[in-house]
């Protein structure tokens, strides 16, 4: 007897049908597992047979193909193992012929027959819907992740027993109730908040020009300052992300297994990984090209602590990503690319010792010690981060000062006004964010006022600035101009603009 159940597989960020099919013919006892499948599925053999004896079916003693197609595409994962379960008992005719003819299966199985979560369950899901399937069977761990999806009945099963059960009506499992995006975001709570910043007013006031242009930032100060504390503050006074945003997102952090408990990221992402992380652990890699901590910040922050400590090639390998907005990974096996739009957010000390200028503490470097440890970031990824922020030490007394600075949520309500007018000005040239700008566009969106145009160039001659630094600080002066309600660049702006480029010249020059 033959059998098919729908299931779907994953490239990427991108889902693809895949039919499982399932012969029972006689012959001598042979269970086959055929379709390019790696390593992970020809295992679902023996998960699949203990499954099937602990969940109280028998297995069959005859002859068994199980086929994945399309077979010239290479299949990962125990994802699979549910679809072939079921598939066995169609065929041994415990369930009937079309009782799986329209639901899309997939879920990885225990030896007790219980049904484990796997990853990419949202991108799969949304491949099955643009295919026009209207059910799916999902692990019930995995259900959360896909409850905002429309136009899709979602089925969570705990056990292969159940979902047997389910597919012959004999006990209907009850759908997941959707959830719409608005609801989520209201459930939403941010463990951080610029309340609880003590002082740091140039700071913060910078940290809001980069949420509301989608502005790269480097924060140098010394050990203590809060520079850690304003970074994780960043994503609460980020716009709230799109449904599509959203989707993409959650899309990218299921591929890599870590979707959180309530399934759709409302969040806007924060990764922060440790200064010994390898190349391929940043921007992605291993034998099935997944994503790395540049993609899983994609619409998020990217917080590098204490930049100068990461290898070379590591910080490197950020600049084409930074620029192009997403990352190809190549390997023997697999090929992907992720979207890799992200605010990167770079603290640092401004010596080795950390106290350089500093009020409170006297450095202990040498010059040449100073200097070896600034060029440890290269000039070209310097050129890439648009805001160098000093940030001071806060006095003793400060911080026991009691009252609390301006929290997040209205520091975000300028910055969605700013980003409301962006994206009104860009709407049609597909662009979200004055960061986004390139030569094509920039001369259109950033038109200044004629004193304003001599103090920038004045400016890019006297700190000796490359063109990328001009179009950067062009670039930061068209948010702060948004944020102050000005259609036209003035002095003001570039001024202002020009003194978060200081650093060029006197740490780097």
């Amino acid at each position: 007897m033959l059998a098919f159940i729908e299931s779907c597989g994953l490239s990427g960020i991108e889902g693809y049908q895949v039919t499982v099919e399932v012969n029972l013919a006689r012959g001598m006892p042979l269970f086959e597992v055929v379709g390019l499948p790696d390593a992970s599925v020809k295992e679902s053999r023996e998960r699949v047979r203990a499954a099937l004896k602990n969940s109280g079916f028998y297995f069959p003693g005859d002859r068994l193909t199980v086929n994945l197609a399309p077979a010239d595409q290479k299949k990962e994962g125990p994802a699979y193992d549910l679809p072939i379960a079921l598939g066995i008992l169609t065929c041994m005719g415990i369930l009937p012929p079309d009782a799986a003819r329209d639901v899309c299966v997939f879920g990885e199985l225990s030896l007790d027959g219980t049904v484990r979560p796997v990853r990419g369950v949202l991108p799969m899901t949304i491949s099955a819907v643009e295919r026009g399937v209207k059910r799916i069977m999902v692990p019930e761990a995995n259900a959360n992740e896909i409850r905002c999806v429309d136009g899709i009945e979602i089925y969570p099963v705990s056990t292969l027993h159940a979902a047997a059960r389910h597919l012959t009506g004999e006990l209907p499992i009850e759908p997941v109730k959707p959830a719409s995006y608005r609801q989520l975001i209201n459930e939403r709570h941010y463990a951080e908040d610029f309340r609880y910043v003590k002082g740091q007013h140039k700071a913060k006031r910078a940290l809001e020009i980069a949420a509301g242009g989608g502005h790269n930032v480097l924060l140098i100060g010394p050990p203590g300052s809060g520079k850690t504390l304003m970074a994780r503050c960043m994503p609460t006074i980020l716009p709230d992300m799109t449904f599509e945003e959203a989707l993409e997102t959650t899309r990218i952090h299921s591929v890599a297994g870590i979707v959180p408990p309530t399934g759709l990221l409302t969040e806007r992402p924060f990764r922060s990984p440790h200064h010994t992380a390898s190349h391929a652990s940043l921007v992605g890699g291993g034998p099935n090209a997944l994503p790395g901590e540049i993609s899983k910040a994609h619409n998020g922050v990217l917080f590098l602590d204490e930049l100068p400590e990461y290898r070379r090639d590591v910080l490197e390998a950020l600049r084409q990503p930074m620029e192009d907005g997403f990352v190809t990974i190549t390997r023997v096996n697999a090929q992907s690319t992720y979207p890799s739009r992200f605010i990167l957010v770079c603290s640092m000390n401004p010596c080795p010792c950390g106290h350089l200028g500093s009020r409170t503490q006297q450095c202990r470097c040498t010059p040449n010690e100073i200097r070896r440890y600034l060029n440890r970031v290269s000039g070209p990824l310097l050129d890439r981060i648009d805001m160098h922020i000093e940030v001071e030490s806060i006095p003793a007394e400060n911080l026991s000062d009691t009252g609390l600075s301006e929290d997040s949520a209205h520091i975000r309500a300028r910055v969605e006004a700013a980003r409301q007018v962006q994206l009104a000005r860009y709407k049609d040239i597909g662009i979200h964010s004055n960061a986004e700008l390139n030569a094509r566009t920039l001369a259109r969106a950033c038109t200044m006022t004629p004193d304003a145009q001599a103090l920038l160039l004045q400016s890019t001659e006297t700190l000796r600035l490359s063109n990328r630094a001009y179009t950067r600080i062009l670039k930061v002066a068209r948010t702060i101009a948004d944020l102050d309600g000005f259609d036209l660049i003035g002095e003001e702006q570039i001024a202002e603009a020009v003194q978060y480029r200081a650093l060029d010249r006197k740490y780097w020059g």
